[in-house]
């Protein structure tokens, strides 16, 4: 049996153990599903080297599954990251129910997403594809109460107008080029613009919706922050990449082909795109209370540098958006992971009702501050490199200045949601309801230290990353990609020396922790959420008076006219429009034979009076 064929079944039947497993050991459920997907991820980084191809017929249709550098650049982050959110899932999940319908989805999702990216054919692709989106739908839709399956179902309706986007693109490519198989179509110039305009607009509809572009995003922060801690780690980690995956294969096309420069406006429409959605996704951040929500509009913003990083076609630009992609993946997961791992242990993540957690969980907010840190694009870890990489390729390579601003701006705003995040859950006062939560359990730790190290290792040593990104992008046709291309490493060469800047930021920390010990850190009062001024007023007992409660209401009054912007409820006038526009035609039927003998009069009439006109 082909080793691609046996990392698949190994998913599968360790999907339908688990549901088994569930009915007379819970305990054994998360165990089991751990070990399922570190066999696949073992037997996958022992066995298969980049370049295997498995070719078979189905249903007399040539098929194809291998993986190139490319897709084998996706998979690393697919593995890396099931492994360590299953390894947290034990304990994040224990004491919950239907324990086999969670992991049992969990392993379907991803086997659907190694499929994704294996999938050489247009066949597989969708098939794979919509395992995945099923698979998923099942988790967002776990914590089974009204408001989670109202999410669930906007979730299920804008994937499947992606999906069928895309298989409308599959059934033309078919048609026009007489192939299924990817290579082939792009070989073509399926994706190219040049002839079939629909074809690139349906897979690029589709694959930005699971990015969560805007302005298909809609669906994302709800889905997100509904979903389980544990899962919503690769959901915003390793699935919104398939989007990703998707509009590289798309884009390279035009990046590579004949007259590359006649489409500048599709790269400078998904580009802005990608701004905006950076941009919306951390202004709608600033305002969230919710540690799950506001780190679920932040992934939304995150994904928009991944595309504009795309929509450069610069190779610069692409080695930006790669790099972003796998970092991405570490930091996010590592803060989705800290915010299950506080909801697990105070039992809530609303950050009006917990605060000043950090001497309860001090490992957890370790974990938090470092990756807070990457998220902001900050040395010297991992993210500032990313984002060094975005902002060099927008000014010296494509010369789009204004859209580095808004990236920017983006960024910069960006600060303020992760000083939210962290004095919110951490770094306030310490509430009564708290003073007993203890650490996050040991197996919930492993994987954020995990993610942590690999944070900060990555921003001192990038070429672990960079070289398989140009790989990558030599798979998909660029030639003689170099990571050296770049400023930042002609000057600190394969490793990035941030020895002054980390002594620097250390010392920083050092300063304040010897500031607050000489001002008698022993002898201070610990105060809380009533005990500051309220000019005479004497507060109620359910009103939280602290400085989190509404510190950003200046900047909500000057951003008020984006916050009136609101894809929600563009999206939701138009459903209802289109409810009552096909609700009038509903009207037509009415079930009485003679009103359907009056149309066929009424249409017999009309092709008699305007009989030379339709047959002319």
């Amino acid at each position: 049996m082909e080793i691609i064929a046996i990392i698949l079944l190994i998913l599968l039947v360790g999907s339908m153990l688990t549901f088994l497993i569930d009915s007379f050991s819970s305990k054994l459920t998360g165990i089991t599903a751990f070990l399922f997907s570190l066999a696949a991820s073992v037997v996958f980084f022992t066995q298969i080297p980049s370049g295997y191809q498995f070719k078979f017929q189905l249903a007399g249709l040539d098929l194809q599954w291998g993986l190139t550098d490319y897709s084998y650049y996706f998979a690393y982050i697919i593995f890396g990251m099931s492994v360590l959110a299953l390894l947290y899932s034990i304990k994040y999940m224990e004491g919950k129910g239907r324990l086999g319908y969670f992991y049992g989805s969990f392993l379907l999702t991803i086997l659907g997403m190694f499929g994704v990216v294996i999938s050489q054919d247009f066949v597989s692709l969708f098939i794979f594809w919509e395992i995945m989106t099923w698979a998923s739908f099942l988790l967002v839709i776990y914590n089974a109460y009204y408001k989670v399956k109202t999410k669930g179902v906007k979730y299920m309706i804008f994937s499947a107008i992606g999906a069928y986007a895309m298989l409308t693109a599959i059934v033309f490519i078919r048609v026009h080029y007489d192939t299924l198989l990817i290579s082939e179509a792009i070989a073509k110039g399926a994706f190219n613009f040049e002839q079939y305009i629909y074809i690139p607009i349906f897979l690029l509809l589709g694959f930005s919706i699971k990015a969560a572009v805007m302005p298909f995003h809609v669906w994302a922060p709800s889905a997100y922050s509904k979903s389980p801690m544990s899962f919503t780690t690769i959901f915003s980690g390793a699935m919104s990449k398939m989007g990703v995956f998707g509009i590289g294969l798309v884009f390279t096309s035009i990046y590579l082909g004949t007259n590359p420069e006649n489409f500048y406006w599709v790269r400078t429409i998904l580009g802005w795109l990608g701004g905006i959605t950076a941009v919306m996704g951390t202004i709608y951040a600033l305002i969230q209370t919710d540690a799950k929500k506001l780190l679920a509009y932040s992934s939304v913003a995150q994904l928009g540098y991944i595309v504009v990083g795309l929509s450069t076609g610069t190779k610069l630009g692409i080695m930006a958006a790669l790099y972003l992609t796998v970092i991405h993946a570490v930091f996010k997961g590592a803060l989705f992971m800290v915010a299950g791992a506080v909801e697990k242990q105070a039992g809530t993540t609303d950050m009006t009702k917990i605060s000043g957690l950090i001497r309860r969980m001090p490992w957890t907010f370790l974990v938090a501050l470092v990756s807070i840190i990457a998220l902001a694009g900050m040395p010297p870890v991992g993210g500032f490199v990313g984002k060094w990489l975005l902002y060099e390729a927008l000014i010296t390579e494509s010369n789009n200045y204004i859209l580095v601003v808004v990236v920017f701006f983006s960024s910069t705003a960006a600060f303020l949601y992760s000083y939210r995040f962290l004095y919110g859950l951490f770094l306030g006062q310490e509430e009564k309801d708290t003073k007993d939560v203890k650490e996050a359990p040991i197996t919930m730790l492993i994987p954020m230290l995990i993610l942590m190290i690999i944070a900060i290792v990555s921003g001192a040593v990038p070429g672990l990353i960079f070289e398989p990104a140009a790989k990558a992008m030599e798979a998909i046709g660029f030639q003689d990609v170099t990571w050296q291309m770049s400023s930042l490493t002609n000057l600190w060469g394969d490793t990035t020396n941030l020895g002054l800047i980390s002594m620097l930021i250390g010392a920083v920390f050092v300063i304040v922790f010897v500031f607050i010990t000489l001002k008698g850190y022993k002898n201070t009062k610990d105060v809380g959420t009533k005990d500051i001024s309220t000019s005479g007023e004497i507060p109620k007992e359910w009103e939280n008076l602290s400085f989190q409660q509404d510190f950003f209401q200046p900047f909500q009054r000057a951003a008020a006219p984006l916050y009136s912007m609101n894809m929600n409820k563009i999206w939701k006038n138009l459903g209802e429009n289109l409810e009552a526009f096909f609700g009038f035609f509903r009207k037509l039927y009415t079930g009485n034979g003679q009103t359907y003998a009056l149309y066929v009069v009424i249409f017999l009439v009309v092709l008699l009076l305007f009989k030379d006109v339709i047959f002319s």
